[in-house]
């Protein structure tokens, strides 16, 4: 018993990647075979501090820089449903339809907009790629 407790690291990972490979969805596999391991590891006694978890998920959740996020979330839901980025790309594209490019320089104009105003750069190259894609071709 005290081999197995010993490497029970080794078994989560592996227990991991098995139901990986068996094809269940990443978030309800990883969040599965933690709960199952962290229910094993505390009544074993192997893990006796489960008791700390609340303590430290407060102190993620009044953490400054992450209450920005559900903001940035409802930011980018409110860019989607409203169709801002969609109308502003038309507008500049319209604005500049006489200038060489112009199609390409209303795009990064909007995507600088779009990123200084979510926050997440990363989504708004995937957004303004979709936005865009069929206007340029």
């Amino acid at each position: 018993m005290t081999l197995l407790l010993e490497h029970l690291d080794l078994l989560m990972l592996a227990m991991s990647l098995l139901m990986l490979l068996f094809g269940y969805p990443a978030a309800f596999t990883l969040g599965g075979v933690a709960l199952v391991f962290a229910g094993i590891g505390f009544f074993s006694g192997a893990a006796p501090t489960m008791g700390a978890i609340p303590i430290r998920l407060f102190g993620i959740i009044s953490n400054e820089t992450l209450i920005a996020v559900p903001l940035f979330i409802v930011m980018g839901i409110v860019l989607k449903k409203a169709r801002i980025a969609e109308d502003l790309l038309t507008a500049l594209g319209w604005l500049f339809r006489k200038v060489p490019g112009g199609l390409s320089v209303s795009v990064t104009v909007v995507g600088a907009l779009l990123a200084a105003s979510t926050g997440i750069v990363g989504a708004t190259v995937v957004t303004m790629g979709l936005i865009s894609l069929p206007s340029l071709l």
